[in-house]
This record gives structure tokens, sequence and C-alpha cells, in this order.
């Protein structure tokens, strides 16, 4: 083994050497970090607007399986989820703290690869890592990270703020990280079952990218705001598309009418749906992760961006007492239920 393979022990570098490397590491890209790693608290300057925080937690065996999530994936997995929350606030992000329970089987090459993802993040969204903690764990790798973001008192976009009759828009595709998982999964049981088997992974690139590297949409944030458009709700998509819509729905009082043929449902996930025998509308509803947008526009603001690629009109709110109904390419119509990810 050479030495630059060598493995070393976080035990050999200790708390305070491991914090010095990744402080080390780490770049500001804003104004607002006054101060940052390396002292008991950060110092962040609010400019004058409205501060948001969030906090997301990626626990070992519930939220990844390091089985088929390579550690930079997932460092820039756990930062681009709480970019997510962020942009649903209609917020761009500034800094993020991160805090780690760690084993002993994880070395500091284990780390360093965790963090390049990170990095990697911080990069791709402009936010300044600024502090965080570590700590031992007997029950595998937890990651709990903090963002926080800063946008105008009159640009905070809430969940509480939708009216009747106003159109509910998505970003992206749907289903594609649910599916995707649902590949991962299978490939694992098969090199479980045999170690000499290779993963088939061929022509599920996509939908695998989709479950193991998510992107915040912060850029359909700066779209928006170029176009002077402020939506009048919106939420990350996290727990599927039903989940989220309740949580308008509940929140702003209203109801809500969505189309299955308007569902954006990427082909590869259609397809690859049908071949597992699962239904792609379900996974499009129901799946979660995929991070994209959901939101409501004012008719006069949806003629600004209904000709926009990766922007979805999918239907539109009504009176509170109407619930939520999905219009199936039939015709038909079906109350909806969210039945995304349950916590416990």
């Amino acid at each position: 083994m050479s030495e630059q393979d060598k493995r070393t022990e976080l035990s050999d570098l200790g708390e305070f050497g491991l914090i010095d490397r990744i402080r080390k590491a780490s770049k500001r890209e804003n104004d607002s970090s006054v101060l940052g790693i390396g002292d008991d608290a950060a110092v962040i300057d609010a400019h004058g607007k409205q501060l948001v925080l969030s906090t997301d937690m990626l626990m070992e065996g519930i939220h990844f399986d390091l089985a088929y999530m390579p550690l930079r994936h997932l460092g820039f997995k756990a930062v681009a989820v709480n970019v997510s929350d962020i942009a649903a606030m209609n917020a761009v992000p500034q800094q993020i703290t991160v805090s780690l329970g760690l084993s002993n089987r994880f070395s500091l090459q284990a780390i360093e690869e965790l963090y390049e993802g990170i990095h990697a993040a911080c990069e791709a969204y402009k936010v300044d890592l600024v502090g965080g903690d570590t700590t031992a764990s007997r029950s595998g790798l937890a990651i709990s990270i903090t963002a926080t973001g800063l946008v105008e008192s009159s640009k905070l976009v809430k969940r509480s703020t939708a009216k009747v009759n106003e159109v509910i828009c998505v970003t992206g595709d749907l289903g594609g990280a649910y599916v995707g998982l649902q590949v991962l999964a299978r490939e694992k049981q098969v090199y479980l079952a045999n170690p000499e088997m290779q993963p088939e992974l061929k022509g599920y690139s996509y939908i695998v990218g989709r479950q193991l590297k998510p992107e915040a949409r912060m850029d359909v944030i700066h779209e928006l705001a170029e176009k002077g458009i402020k939506p009048t709700s919106m939420i990350d998509i996290s727990d599927g598309l039903a989940s989220e819509l309740m949580h308008i729905s509940t929140q702003s009082k209203v109801g809500a009418r969505i189309y299955e043929a308007n569902l954006p449902i990427d082909k590869e996930t259609y397809d690859t749906a049908v071949t597992m025998n699962l239904d792609p509308v379900t996974c499009a509803l129901n799946g979660g992760e995929d991070y994209e947008l959901l939101f409501t526009l004012t008719k006069e603001d949806f003629e600004k961006v209904k000709n926009h690629p990766d922007i979805s009109s999918i239907g539109y709110t009504t009176a509170a007492d109407n619930g939520l109904t999905l219009v199936t390419k039939n015709d038909n119509e079906v109350k909806l239920k969210a039945q995304g990810w349950i916590h416990f």
C-alpha cells in the first residue's frame, strides 16, 4: 500500500485535527459570513433582510445505504436537500453547519471524501461552511446540516399564502428518485445473493442520479426573480407531490385539482416503473426525494413562464371544501391522499 493510499484513523488525528483540516479546506462565498469555523459560534450579518434557517438530518440505514451511496454523492446530497428548503422560502442560501456522528469504521480518507461532496455543493450553491460538530456514533453514520438563507421581507414565500383560482406548478420531473432507489435496492439484493455479479445499471443513469445526487432548484428561484415573479406559495418536494400538495392545501385553506396528463414524468422513469410492475403515476405522486419545487402562481404571472421548458402547470387551486382531486387521463376523478414518506 502506498503512502497516498494509507488509511488514517480518526483517532490518530483527534477531533481538533479533523476540524482544522475541514476549516482549511473550506472557502467563503458570502460577505455575510463574518466568522466561521474555529470559534464557539459562527457570526453572520443578516444585512437587514429576513434570515431563514432550515435543518435536515440523514441517518444511515434510514435515509441512505452506503452499499450503493458513494460518500462524495452523500455529502453533496446532504447539502442539496437543505438548500432546497431555503429555495422553497424564495430565499438565497448563505451558510451551512455540518454535524457528524461517526463510528471507528470511518477513516480520515472516508471523511475527506464525504467533505469533497459537501465542498462541491457549497461551490455549486454559493454557500459557506461555517461550523458544525462531530461526535461518536454506535449505530452508523449520521449527518445533520443546518442551512441559512437571506430574503427581503417582501419576497418571502410561505406554504400558507395560496389563493383560490391560482395555477399549480412543479419544476422538473417527478418519480425518478423513487424508481432509481428501487433499481439500486434490486441490484444490492442481486449482489448479496451472488457477490460475483456486477451491478446492472446501464439504461438507468438518469433515475439513479436522481436518487444519488439530487439538485436543489435554485436556478428556478433566480429565473423567477429575474422575471419579477413571486410565487404565492411554495414548498419543495421531499416527501412526494401528494404530501406537499396537502401541506399547501391545509395551510393555505384551499383545495386543488390536478391532472394526470400534466404530471411531468421522464421516459426513463416511466418505462422502468412499468418494467418493475410499479405505477408511474403513483411513483410521481408519492415517491418523494425529487427535491423539485411545487408552487402556485397568479394567472398573470403564469403567462410569463408558461413556455418555460422546466416548469409544468399541473392544475389549479379551488375552494377548500373541494379537497384534493386528481383527474385521470380517462376523466375519472380520484380523491388524493398523502402517502409519502412516513418517518415513524
